[in-house]
């Protein structure tokens, strides 16, 4: 049996790999129901949940979403991943912040300066968060297929047209699809979509 690891995004938690059983037969699927919020802390929950799964299979896949597929490749890019699908992923980390600041108009100086700024729309900017961002670029190798709404408000689809070909993965684009699939036309997108590679 082949283990097949799931790794949830913002507000989500490891009961969600549950839905990719059935659709997934021929693996053991298992979600990992990661706390910390920073990637250098998901790094080592991720590594060492990564070392226990390969003492027990020869094949690890992964599902990944959004901000969840940024922690995946921050902290697993050296290790043997057979296929990975990445569903709405954070690609650009150091983009996204970026945009986050203009929307909030924190410049650079100011965070370097407090450290920590929260804003008005929830997020607690953090001059760490950034600095580790933009010292560790993302290295991906492992065969990746990548499924993104037209209507992702988060990521552009310039920025994941130039990622995906940048790793070669597959990109599949769902019309009116947004960031956050959830409804039922775009689950069973997701559903055709995930069956075509497994």
């Amino acid at each position: 049996m082949k283990a097949l690891l799931y790794i949830h995004g913002k507000g989500g938690n490891a009961d969600e790999a549950a839905y990719y059983k059935s659709l997934l037969p021929n693996y053991h699927v298992v979600g990992l129901d990661y706390h910390a919020t920073t990637p250098w802390e998901t790094k080592d929950e991720l590594l060492s949940y990564y070392h226990s799964l390969a003492r027990k299979y020869a094949s690890i896949s992964m599902i990944a979403n959004s901000i969840g597929a940024y922690f995946a490749m921050n902290a697993l890019g050296a290790e043997k991943i057979e296929q990975a699908f990445f569903i709405s992923p954070i690609v650009d980390m150091e983009g996204l912040i970026s945009r986050m600041m203009s929307a909030a108009q924190i410049t650079p100086e100011e965070l370097e300066k407090k450290q920590e700024i929260p804003t008005a729309f929830g997020e607690t900017l953090s001059w760490k968060y950034l600095s580790y961002v933009k010292s560790h670029p993302l290295i991906w190798r492992a065969p990746t297929h990548i499924l993104y709404g037209e209507k992702d408000t988060l990521i552009p689809l310039e920025t994941i047209a130039a990622f995906a070909h940048r790793i070669r993965a597959s990109l599949t684009i769902m019309k009116n699809g947004e960031h956050w699939f959830h409804t039922d036309e775009q689950m069973v997108f997701l559903e055709h979509w995930l069956k075509q590679y497994v």
